[in-house]
């Protein structure tokens, strides 16, 4: 099983406020889930994401609603994404909001994980759902992309809609579905693709945020940052390592002092406590640098020698070596095969 994260309280009670409204009684079904009812009157808390997964396996089919990802979205509102949320409101556009979500998103939970890219003068927003229950997946899914383009049109006063939306998962088969799926979007849709995703120009994303606040932004930001350093101290070891080298390598690969200094450890604790969790220094480093070069591979036009670079290989020879060992394949006949999906 995937590590599907955490999801923040008010995430969870989204959902739940539509079960609700659906006349369905969640009390047995929280605890069936591993969920303490306690724990959702505590807004800043959070919930693994398997129990939220556990809980929405519940809901949903007993819901009846084919379209109960759509329709949980009317009850998004700033609370919903956490301090994420009021970000946004006091950002100056909607393009400067939408890039703070894969900045803080983990306040709101990272049971998915956001990313923003430029694909022939558009901006993709992607959201990758870690859920493996593909019911629950493809709800999760419609929420969070429909959630975001409810939210954009109430923070910018503009009744705007994307150019297009992509869905990994297939088509509803019924007419009805397809209905709701228009009526929130206004859209062309996409489905059976390779990533789910909001298309936006340029247009929508240069939309003002009516409530803007320049002064306030930065408040919330430094508020955010802080909740993210506590989110940080109770992640894995291995988690916090992670994180720190993909910061870091935005200037130079990090030597594992480095790091170890920046976790207030010495080399050799750090390497100990690695071990504890079974993960290693460069175990850890390898996993990253196959993320971030996947990412450039897929999104960006950057030159394969750039690429290698970008994640720390002094020569291009080392980065060539080191993808075909990680994936099978070559950088460059991996760019190509993804090009033709």
């Amino acid at each position: 099983m995937r590590d599907s994260g955490y999801a923040s309280v008010p995430a969870v009670l989204q959902y739940l406020k539509m079960a609700e409204t659906l006349g369905i009684e969640c009390s047995s079904l929280l605890l069936k889930s591993g969920i303490d009812p306690e724990l959702l009157k505590q807004p800043n808390k959070r919930v693994p994401g398997y129990q939220l997964e556990a809980l929405l396996a519940e809901i949903i089919p007993q819901s009846g609603d084919r379209c109960f990802g759509i329709h949980t979205s009317q009850f998004v509102q700033p609370s919903s994404y956490s301090v994420l949320g009021y970000i946004a409101m006091n950002c100056s556009t909607v393009g400067e909001a939408l890039a703070m979500v894969p900045v803080y998103e983990k306040i709101v939970g990272d049971m998915g994980v956001t990313t923003v890219c430029v694909v022939d003068g558009l901006t993709h927003i992607r959201w990758h759902c870690n859920f493996d229950n593909a019911l629950v997946r493809r709800h999760v899914i419609d929420n969070v992309l429909a959630s975001w383009t409810r939210y954009t049109r109430w923070i910018s006063g503009e009744n705007s809609s994307p150019i297009g939306v992509s869905f990994e998962h297939a088509e509803p088969a019924n007419m009805e579905s397809i209905t709701e799926y228009d009526s929130v979007f206004g859209a062309p849709l996409k489905f059976n693709q390779p990533y789910s995703a909001i298309i936006a120009d340029e247009e929508m994303l240069s939309h003002p945020i009516v409530q803007a606040d320049p002064q306030l932004l930065m408040t919330l930001r430094d508020h955010a940052t802080l909740i993210l350093q506590e989110i940080d101290k109770d992640q894995a070891l291995s988690y916090q390592v992670k994180n720190l080298l993909r910061l870091m390598m935005r200037q130079e690969l990090p030597r594992k002092e480095v790091i170890a200094e920046q976790l207030g450890l010495t080399s050799r604790t750090l390497q100990r406590k690695l071990n504890e969790e079974g993960k290693g220094y460069q175990e850890i480093l390898n996993e990253l640098r196959l993320e971030m070069a996947i990412h450039y591979l897929e999104n960006t036009q950057l030159s394969i020698d750039d690429i290698g670079a970008r994640i720390g290989f002094a020569e291009s020879r080392s980065f060539h070596r080191s993808f075909k060992q990680w994936t099978g394949k070559t950088p460059g006949s991996y760019r190509d095969k993804k090009g033709e999906s």
